[in-house]
């Protein structure tokens, strides 16, 4: 019995490794929580090596080749799904930062959400914007962690300019629907894009 307590909380712990930074809370009970809701995180110990490597190499190839073209760059990846955010000037380097995920070994399938601004929303956003994007994801994490039915280790979310796009998988369409509905009621969220799957649990 204590060995399989033992090797419960050593999954657990391991998957938290991966969660992403903006479903970590520093509340001592959240992340309880989150270590519960770790181990039952429903993609398999394969599919998450698989979503990392798929990760690195993406980031990689968009550091390399766009440099800091890109605001903020993001490449958030579940079950081989990836989704690109971020914000450009020039549609071109949207296109191109597409045609480098598609490009990446093992990738199912791009959502090129990569926005296309001017150069004066540019300056704006770098400086005002951001500040309210970190406050905004910090506000999703925090509130999906408190809501009941929603497993917030299956979900990724990221905040351009106020629009939300939330990823990865709900077990059930009233998980989804639920999740959209805590986020659209934060302060300063514009628009909320879901590229979340739904599928049960098999």
């Amino acid at each position: 019995m204590l060995r399989t307590v033992s090797i419960s909380l050593l999954a657990a712990f391991a998957v938290m490794l991966v969660i992403p930074a903006q479903a970590i809370d520093l509340n001592p009970f959240s992340l309880i929580k989150s270590a519960v809701e770790a181990a039952a995180e429903d993609r398999s110990s394969g599919d998450i090596a698989t979503d990392l490597k798929i990760k690195t190499a993406i980031t990689a190839a968009i550091v390399d080749e766009l440099g800091t073209d890109v605001i903020s760059p993001n490449v958030d990846v579940y079950e081989q799904d990836v989704m690109l955010t971020g914000a450009v000037e020039d549609p071109k380097l949207k296109q191109k930062a597409g045609q480098l995920s598609k490009a990446a070994e093992g990738v199912k399938k791009t959502y090129n959400d990569i926005l296309v601004i001017k150069s004066i929303d540019k300056e704006k956003g770098a400086v005002e914007n951001f500040v309210d994007d970190t406050v905004i994801e910090s506000k999703v994490n925090a509130l999906l962690l408190d809501g009941t039915g929603v497993n917030v280790t299956n979900f990724r979310w990221r905040s351009v300019g106020g629009r939300v796009f939330l990823f990865g998988r709900a077990l059930s369409n009233g998980e989804l629907k639920k999740a959209i509905g805590i986020v659209k009621k934060i302060k300063n969220v514009t628009k909320v894009t879901s590229r979340v799957k739904v599928r049960p649990k098999s």
